[in-house]
């Protein structure tokens, strides 16, 4: 654990180059999280998503989520799926699996903010916008979408 709080310092550092290396190392931490068999699941089904089967890749998700329900990036990644196909509901809960196993797992807590901001949900997005934030206090894009959210309110 000594590394990944390393690493969240480092995603508050002012150079820019060492927050990015620090984000993508905890990404790397997090899909590798359930070994070379985890990882490639993940790609699969990446892959999948990519090339337009939707349904077989919620199927590989599921799937391993299944076997793994520890496996917050598995959550994750569904959550991202049923965003991209705007069934928000179903995201703002993986996400919230995601989070739950995960705590600092920023790219969940903004995913949360995106679904809940898609249904209009604009304080619940507000609020998990502000989360990310405290995760990574550099991340402009959820500065900007908690100021459209906030526009949204007034």
């Amino acid at each position: 654990m000594k590394e990944i709080e390393i690493l969240l310092e480092a995603l508050k550092d002012p150079d820019e180059d060492v927050r990015s290396d620090a984000t993508q190392a905890l990404w790397q931490i997090w899909f590798s999280q359930k070994g070379v068999a985890g990882l490639q699941t993940l790609q699969r089904a990446q892959v999948l998503l990519e090339s337009g089967e939707a349904t077989e890749a919620e199927a590989v998700l599921s799937e391993l989520i299944e076997q793994l329900p520890d496996f917050a990036e598995a959550w994750n990644r569904r959550a991202v799926l049923y965003f991209v196909r705007q069934q928000y509901r179903k995201a703002i809960a993986d996400c919230q699996k995601a989070i739950e196993l995960n705590p600092i797992h920023f790219g969940a807590w903004h995913g949360l903010g995106l679904s809940y901001a898609a249904r209009g949900e604009y304080r619940d997005a507000i609020a998990a916008f502000r989360q990310a934030l405290e995760i990574q206090p550099y991340a402009i894009e959820n500065q900007r979408l908690i100021l459209e959210c906030t526009a949204k309110l007034s």
